[in-house]
């Protein structure tokens, strides 16, 4: 009966993992939905966008995330109407305390093949993380896309808001610009306790809080092996 009841648990706690969420992370998102958000956007529109209109937007993977994971921002240039900038650098600005990135990529238009992903390394650059290129190029269909990928400081205290710096970018004319309140914010939140007894997801390969498969298995599968396992014995 005890067994049964513990592997019950088990179940309990992976159900949590599977929905990435626990009871703090739904009252302190609760809390905090109103001035604590995961995205942010901003345009620019003037004489040097020559009738075009830039957009910008920051993004961060999960609104609550566990110490010791990571968490992931998302940068998207983009334009609209007619008109073909040229991106050759994006600063990201990540959270105070944060250390230097895991890994990075940037999604661009590539002549010939459209749209593509690539791994980059992001270089220090006042105090942010940079990466750069002789010219990503970006229309109304082809936006340039640099995600970067952060371990969270174990020192976060559960609830606490934590909110990002924000953007720099630079390129051809119309498209440069300095955007420090293009933030994005999430909740750290302890660890669940299927992530403390089956291990972070992270180190199983599936970062914070997504469930995709990974070179270890879904999360359903971990699952179910780590129940196999305690019944076994």
């Amino acid at each position: 009966m005890f067994r049964n009841r513990r592997a019950a648990a088990i179940v309990s706690a992976a159900a949590m993992v599977s929905a990435g969420l626990s009871v703090i992370t739904l009252e302190s998102s609760a809390a905090s939905a109103a001035t604590c958000s995961q995205t942010s956007h901003a345009e620019k529109r003037d004489a040097s966008t020559v009738g075009i209109t830039m957009t910008y937007d920051k993004s961060v993977n999960g609104d609550s995330i566990g110490v010791g994971t990571t968490a992931t921002y998302k940068i998207v240039v983009g334009t609209t109407g007619i008109g073909n900038p040229y991106v050759n650098t994006i600063t990201d600005f990540p959270p105070s305390g944060f250390g230097t990135p895991l890994s990075a990529s940037v999604t661009a238009y590539h002549l010939g093949t459209g749209q593509r992903t690539e791994a980059v390394t992001p270089e220090p650059n006042a105090g942010g993380w940079k990466v750069t290129s002789t010219g990503w190029f970006v229309n109304s269909g082809n936006p340039v896309t640099y995600t970067v990928t952060y371990r969270v400081p174990t020192n976060l205290s559960g609830g606490q808001q934590v909110t990002s710096g924000g953007v720099g970018v630079a390129g051809t004319v119309g498209v440069s610009n300095e955007l420090p309140n293009l933030t994005a914010c999430f909740t750290a939140r302890p660890n669940t306790v299927g992530e403390s007894a089956l291990g972070s997801l992270n180190n199983n390969g599936l970062g914070s809080s997504d469930g995709q498969t990974s070179s270890t298995g879904s999360i359903s599968d971990i699952i179910a092996d780590a129940i196999k396992k305690y019944i076994g014995s």
